[in-house]
């Protein structure tokens, strides 16, 4: 007769059967898995292995075209803007670089830097966007005519565009010295503006941002900008706004302005301005200025050709 001790015994030798088995088939499992894995990661390395020695090789090939564009640039610009001014007006967000860089290429082209301006973040900020509109009417130089546009940028534009450059017909001062300094002081003491010594006007005006705005209000801040430049570029001979690839995004000023033909159809925008070749692109598109034509540079998306004269691959 079958004893209950031995249905338990039985039952208990079944269980651990059982469990053994678990461990095992599972174990196998997990090894077969873990080798897959393995396998599996060990691709993934080569391939990123291969993506960066892409990247390096290509990174070489771009380091290695911008010596080449440095080294020739100054014979490409000699003589573009022979006797003729330039004021630069930065961001805060701009590199004092990539201005230093810019600031020679305008000298070799032959013009002369008559003076700069920073604008603040203050500047572009919509919370102080009703003090910005306030401080630049109340400045209004007399005999000039503001545009019927009430956003700030429009009207600073108006403002510095009247007493930095120079009437685009006859070459002369379109305001007094007084109203130049009453203009730069009223701003300065506001927060929008920090101007460098003895800034005179000029026939032609670069603007030289960053990258694309961030935080909050990011895109009216480079509408803010956009519109800025534009009015510059209506005040006087020509105006380029100029950043790097960034800024052609859509929170980026040049990328607000690319968007709004109404601004393109004025304005011309230089996306690399990082680059050598960007430097170069943004003198030859202040000679276009010069001509009336506007234009996208670069290399972002949204640039129509690298520089002028220059077709885009494929088109």
């Amino acid at each position: 007769m079958i004893s209950l001790r031995y249905h338990i015994v039985s039952i208990a030798a079944a269980f651990l059967a059982l469990a053994i088995g678990v461990v095992l088939g599972s174990t196998a499992l997990n090894g077969s898995l873990l080798s897959g894995l393995s396998d599996e990661k060990g691709k993934l390395g080569n391939q990123v292995s291969d993506l960066e020695a892409q990247n390096n090789a290509l990174n070489a090939r771009l380091a290695d075209a911008d010596s080449f564009a440095a080294s020739v640039g100054p014979k490409v610009v000699a003589g573009a803007l022979d006797k003729r001014s330039v004021v630069l007006v930065t961001t805060q967000d701009a590199r004092p670089a990539d201005r230093d860089a810019l600031k020679q290429f305008v000298g070799q082209s032959g013009a002369t830097v008559t003076g700069e301006i920073q604008l603040t973040e203050a500047f572009a900020d919509p919370a102080k966007a009703d003090q910005l509109r306030q401080v630049v009417t109340r400045l209004q130089p007399a005999g000039v005519q503001f545009p019927t546009a009430g956003d700030p940028g429009t009207l600073s534009g108006a403002l510095l565009g009247s007493v930095l450059l120079l009437n685009k017909d006859s070459a002369k001062p379109q305001s007094s010295p007084e109203e130049l300094a009453a203009a730069l002081g009223g701003l300065t003491d506001g927060g929008f503006v920090k101007p460098s010594q003895d800034v005179k006007p000029a026939q032609l005006a670069v603007v030289l941002t960053g990258g694309k705005a961030t935080g909050d209000g990011a895109g009216d801040k480079a509408a803010t900008l956009a519109r800025f430049a534009a009015q510059l570029d209506r005040s006087g001979a020509g105006t380029a706004l100029v950043g790097d690839p960034a800024s052609a995004e859509g929170t980026g000023a040049i990328g607000v302005a690319r968007a709004d033909t109404s601004v393109t159809s004025i304005l011309s925008t230089v996306d690399n301005v990082d680059t050598a070749a960007g430097r170069i692109a943004t003198i030859l598109t202040l000679q276009e200025q010069l001509d009336g034509k506007s234009g996208r540079y670069g290399i972002a998306g949204n640039a129509q050709a690298p520089a002028p004269g220059i077709t885009q691959p494929g088109s």
